[in-house]
């Protein structure tokens, strides 16, 4: 399944518009429908979705099935400062 097949379901499945998932990435719906249209997704645009839509992202590894969770890391405000 495509990353803009899967981020469509899970916006369906949680009742998310486009226009509010990019008021949550901070860029205009525009731009998300853009990537939505066109599937042109970095690895990092699809961390911070999965992590806005309440979801993980897993690489299994093949030979040894062993289970990767891949997490978006937001700097904390204590952080920035």
């Amino acid at each position: 399944m495509s990353a803009t097949k899967t981020i469509k379901k899970i916006m369906l499945d949680k009742d998310i518009t486009v226009k509010l998932l990019a008021e949550k990435l901070n860029i205009s719906p525009q731009v998300l429908s853009n990537k939505l249209y066109r599937d042109t997704f970095s690895y990092n645009d699809y961390i911070a979705i999965a992590n806005i839509l309440g979801c993980d992202v897993k690489t299994i590894s093949r030979d040894t099935n062993t289970e990767y969770i891949n997490e978006y890391n937001e700097k904390k405000e204590s952080e920035e400062k």
